[in-house]
């Protein structure tokens, strides 16, 4: 299934599109929070959709689109886990998943405009598959058992103004990553079965020039290993959002330049839908 949600900023309504049909699950659920995922959420619109229960949200097209996951708790961030990023990057490939954060209040929607900090000088754009949680994550047995506990997937930008994160964050990245609007998010999230995360090609523009091009099969820790080890150090909660690394072909590369305003980025993940906001 595809899950949305659709209307003004802090106005959004639940949605499910099936048959290419917008349908209203606001008589199931207020909003796609860690509630909904926690409380089989999925099955219950699944369940309504067979049974011809919900009602088409008229006018759904013409609709802002949000961010496909509400207030979520945490936003887990997977740094280097791209082989070739990391060398891009001057770094050695991880032996382990390097986990870093950014504020959960940065998510926004797909299309929404970002804001240029103020004294920002090398913004950089970095497209990830995002992996919503669903059930609670703690202590995993086995990398196997990481599916179970996974929502669905979506298209993010985990957007950096690289001096901030490098000059400023003592090693740790988080004030480079964590300013307003720094992590678009959607426009949809895929249900796993309609979905498989390990070969799917993900890829970016700047002013409709190519920059990333790759594929998540190319990812040093695929999704299950991620939530597994994640798993061993933290508790994944419902509606959890981990960001699972960036492809190389970002500014920092020195090979394109750092966005500026009036700059419009774009994003793509196969299956998962496009991005694209300016840069204000």
């Amino acid at each position: 299934m595809q899950f949305f949600r659709l209307g003004p900023w802090g106005e959004e309504m639940p949605a499910v599109c099936s048959g290419g049909t917008y349908w209203d699950l606001r008589t199931l659920t207020q909003d796609l929070d860690g509630a909904f995922w926690a409380s089989g959420g999925t099955r219950r619109v699944a369940e309504a959709l067979e049974g011809g229960e919900l009602k088409p949200l008229v006018g759904a097209e013409a609709l802002r689109v949000g961010a496909p996951v509400a207030r979520p708790q945490a936003l887990l961030c997977i740094g280097l886990n791209y082989a070739a990023h990391a060398a891009e990057s001057g770094m050695p490939a991880p032996q382990h998943p390097v986990l870093f954060f950014k504020h959960p209040n940065t998510v926004a929607g797909p299309n929404d405009a970002v804001a240029v900090p103020p004294g920002a000088a090398r913004m950089d754009w970095e497209v990830e598959l995002a992996v919503v949680i669903g059930q609670r994550a703690s202590y995993l047995p086995s990398v196997a058992a990481a599916g179970a506990h996974i929502a669905g997937y979506c298209v993010a930008n985990d957007l950096s103004e690289r001096r901030f994160q490098l000059e400023r964050s003592g090693s740790q990245w988080g004030k480079g990553k964590s300013l307003p609007g720094f992590c678009p998010l959607g426009p949809m999230l895929v249900t796993p079965d309609e979905v498989s995360p390990e070969n799917l090609r993900i890829r970016s523009w700047v002013n409709g020039e190519p920059r990333q091009d790759s594929s998540t099969r190319d990812m040093i820790f695929n999704v299950d290993q991620i939530v597994h080890d994640l798993s061993q150090y933290l508790v994944l909660e419902p509606g959890d959002v981990i960001l699972t690394g960036t492809p190389e072909g970002v500014a920092m590369s020195g090979r394109f330049p750092y966005l500026q305003a009036g700059d419009v980025v774009e994003l793509e993940i196969e299956s998962l839908g496009r991005q694209r906001h300016q840069l204000a």
